[in-house]
């Protein structure tokens, strides 16, 4: 059974920066994507960033792009969320997710079949 565990949110002032971290355990099979979602109070779940385990591809929502980058650390399989410039629109609950249905998945809450209990982020002075 796999699980996903976020770490790394808390309160940041608008500007700065926050590193989240999703540790994967368990067996994985063939090549899955793992994904940040994030989801404000009384928003839908959004995704934010994912990684494909097989063949490297990321790709980033398009209110992230320049300022939040994702990374997969080996041999632990742990993926990390550097956020930079950090908005009030940035505020939510990060979670990530595990899908093995590729590319086709990437931002598609649905497709994703495992999830962490997420890590709460706040940006504001």
């Amino acid at each position: 059974q796999v699980q996903l565990v976020e770490s790394g949110g808390g309160l940041v002032q608008p500007g700065g920066s926050l590193r989240l971290s999703c540790a994967v355990s368990g067996r994985t099979y063939e090549f899955p994507a793992v994904a940040w979602f994030r989801q404000a109070p009384g928003k839908e779940r959004e995704g934010v960033s994912v990684i494909h385990f097989g063949d490297g591809m990321i790709y980033y929502a398009d209110s992230v792009k320049g300022r939040f980058t994702i990374s997969r650390e080996r041999p632990s399989n742990t993926v990390h969320l550097q956020m930079t410039n950090l908005k009030p629109e940035d505020t939510g609950t990060y979670y990530c997710g595990l899908s093995y249905k590729g590319s086709y998945a990437n931002f598609v809450p649905r497709l994703y079949s495992n999830w962490g209990p997420g890590t709460p982020v706040t940006v504001s002075s």
